[in-house]
């Protein structure tokens, strides 16, 4: 085995371990000993990859947002407009499969850092595709887009959280995607069963 699958062998036992720890004990009483004990790996081995146990946690989040942003480069390219819903979709489907560890970065373990790290890093390619889709389309945003991506991701936060704790999916995923492609376009107003004010 070459010395790069090791490591990345080694690395995956780690962060696997750590999860599953975490959704079991909690991030705030596990040690070093407990993930490497998990692992079968030694804490010297730990240590030669890792500063601390939340140095692998930061490493777990870092690779989950890899992931999530390489599923969502595609869609996102394809909506030129905006408001198509097939981010939000991927994103739930990704979510489904990478369940646990969602799981554990939005209950804030970790004391909330990894929490933070997640929602800063979708804030600010957020507001970067706010702005990009604007200027394609040559309109002016109503409201400024670093705001207006807090709001879009702090929402879908809300909703991974929920769709993920779900043993199984409280609704179907399309049916989910619809209804926040909605409130996209007509808004909380509309969306709680009020027309639109004189």
């Amino acid at each position: 085995m070459t010395e790069d699958r090791r490591t990345r062998r080694t690395r995956r036992n780690l962060s696997d371990a750590l999860v599953v720890l975490v959704l079991e004990r909690g991030f705030s009483s596990l040690t070093v000993e407990d993930i490497t004990e998990r692992a079968d790996v030694g804490r010297a081995t730990f240590y030669s990859h890792f500063r601390d146990r939340e140095d692998l946690f930061a490493r777990v989040t870092a690779d989950l947002l890899e992931e999530l942003t390489e599923r969502l480069q595609p869609v996102v390219s394809d909506s030129y407009v905006g408001f198509t819903g097939k981010p939000v979709l991927e994103m739930l489907r990704h979510a489904r499969e990478r369940r646990d560890v969602y799981r554990i970065v939005l209950r804030g373990e970790g004391d909330g850092k990894p929490l933070q790290t997640f929602a800063d890093t979708l804030a600010r390619a957020t507001a970067d595709e706010f702005r990009d889709r604007a200027d394609r389309n040559e309109v002016t945003p109503r409201i400024d887009p670093d705001l207006l991506a807090r709001v879009w991701v702090g929402e879908q936060i809300a909703v991974l959280r929920w769709w993920t704790e779900q043993e199984e999916p409280p609704l179907p995923v399309e049916e989910v995607v619809r209804m926040l492609l909605d409130l996209g376009l007509h808004g909380r107003y509309w969306a709680t069963g009020f027309d639109a004010p004189a």
